[in-house]
């Protein structure tokens, strides 16, 4: 299957302290424009976020942003993208970006990001969507959150083949093509086996 051609990315308003993360964004971004796939995101101009979309616009590519009002009126919305929607709330932008996308990958984020690769990975689960989900996990910046995950699996709280619905990767060229994998062969059949 080919690679998606929307992709959104859940990322932090913040850099972090590690420059591995902006620098790992920008690459990811310039990637997008690359390949021409579009970039679906929170719409803001600052931290990753800011970092990704500046990345796909230099690069000659597209970006869709999706920002709550609240957050526009504090005009920390990305002023240069290619569209940008201005919703109700914040349940409204997961519903739209993910109405939008063809994927997700999460980068590095605080308790932002988390709820919406949560939010995706549970939709996936009960079967709401059937599209591929990334883990872009930057220096290790989630490698607790992956040792969660397996301990969840082996304690029962999490069925092995919805642990798989997370594809996991360091290296932005190599999640695409992974995702591009789990989509054609992996998320259906897990689905209809489970649900």
């Amino acid at each position: 299957m080919p690679l998606p051609k929307k992709l959104c990315v859940f990322c932090g308003s913040s850099s972090g302290r590690n420059p591995a993360y902006t620098a790992t964004a920008v690459s990811l971004g310039k990637v997008l424009a690359h390949h021409e796939i579009t970039l679906i995101y929170g719409g803001a101009c600052v931290g990753l976020m800011g970092a990704i979309a500046d990345a796909v616009l230099d690069s000659g590519g597209k970006v869709v942003g999706v920002i709550p009002k609240a957050i526009h009126d504090l005009e920390l919305e990305h002023r240069d993208l290619t569209e940008l929607h201005v919703v109700d709330s914040m349940h409204k932008r997961k519903d739209l970006m993910a109405k939008l996308a063809e994927a997700f990958i999460a980068l590095p984020g605080g308790f932002g990001t988390l709820d919406e690769l949560y939010e995706i990975l549970t939709w996936a689960q009960l079967g709401i969507h059937r599209k591929p989900i990334g883990l872009l996990n930057i220096a290790g910046y989630y490698d607790l959150l992956i040792a969660f995950l397996d301990r969840a699996t082996s304690e029962q709280f999490l069925r092995a083949e919805h642990r798989r619905l997370l594809v996991e990767g360091t290296d932005p060229h190599q999640i695409l093509q992974d995702l591009s994998r789990f989509e054609a062969g992996g998320v259906d059949k897990w689905l209809d086996d489970t649900i």
